[in-house]
């Protein structure tokens, strides 16, 4: 037992310390997987069991005020992310064809780092977007594709920070803050009230945005296929199918709530497109992505 116990600690040293980046592997909750696990293994429970429970014989939470204040701050965090990526990277000194990670204690390499590291606390932070629609009991968003994305997300973003905060990687984080800068300030206008509806008639184009991202992501990530620059290639067999796979849950969501409905008003013999329709909140009000 004493060999086997000694066998899986040196395999545990491994590849929590040995392979990490010594910069940020003693940053908060980046060390050891366990309490990001934890975290991902509560918000679970709470989603899928403890929380529809505790709700069911109670009223859903409004949460107005709530919900305009933490849409607000979505937006904020996800345009310094944004902003963070193309100036400290994307726009300067990065290729587009193939990226290493600077390993170097330089400010600019640190400063990398360190937007890695705010965008995986993101996605930690977003995992609140699920308990919000139990508290609101609003069920018919929480769909297989948004567990999904809140599950995966935090743990991609764990590695990355862990083993290679910066580099090629970063554009999909780039990208996705973006596209989360136009999600959240729409949700945040839609907190706000129903007399803003008439001006949310874009919500759709957000999943259309959405599948633009992996499209790119994946064109992006296959270069490393083609270019060495010390970016590790195995990589692609994490991003390749990801991409598709999230191409495809953003598509099969976008036909079910959109789809038909463009079908039906192209049919509108009078050319008239109902409120519902032309906002992207009638028929489909589920949780974009």
């Amino acid at each position: 037992m004493a060999v086997s116990n000694n066998s899986i600690a040196k395999t545990y040293h491994r590849l929590f310390v040995e392979l990490a980046d010594p910069r940020t592997n003693d940053w908060f909750l980046i060390t050891s997987p366990f309490p990001g696990l934890t975290i991902i293994g509560l918000y679970l429970y709470f989603t899928l069991k403890w929380g529809p429970r505790y709700m069911a014989d109670k009223k859903p939470f409004q949460l107005q005020k709530t919900l305009v204040v933490y849409n607000f701050l979505q937006v904020l965090v996800s345009c310094w992310l944004f902003y963070e990526g193309l100036d400290a990277g994307w726009l300067r000194t990065y290729s587009w064809k193939c990226q290493p990670v600077d390993f170097s204690t330089t400010p600019e390499a640190l400063r990398v780092a360190r937007g890695v590291y705010i965008y995986f606390l993101a996605k930690i932070s977003e995992l609140l977007d699920t308990v919000f629609f139990v508290i609101r009991k609003k069920e018919r968003q929480i769909t297989f594709l948004h567990m999904y994305h809140h599950t995966v997300m935090p743990m991609i973003s764990w590695g990355a920070t862990k083993y290679y905060p910066g580099g090629h990687g970063t554009l999909i984080g780039v990208m996705n803050s973006f596209v989360h800068i136009v999600m959240y300030m729409y949700y945040m206008l839609a907190a706000m009230g129903p007399h803003l509806q008439k001006y949310l008639f874009w919500k759709k184009y957000i999943t259309t945005l959405q599948m633009l991202q992996f499209c790119i992501a994946f064109i992006h990530s296959s270069q490393l296929l083609f270019y060495e620059c010390g970016y590790p290639r195995w990589s692609v067999v994490f991003t390749l199918p990801n991409s598709i796979f999230f191409y495809y849950l953003f598509y099969d969501f976008y036909y079910k709530a959109y789809g038909k409905s463009d079908k039906k008003d192209k049919k509108d013999t009078n050319g008239a497109i109902s409120n519902g329709n032309a906002n992207g909140v009638g028929k489909s009000d589920k949780k974009i992505d």
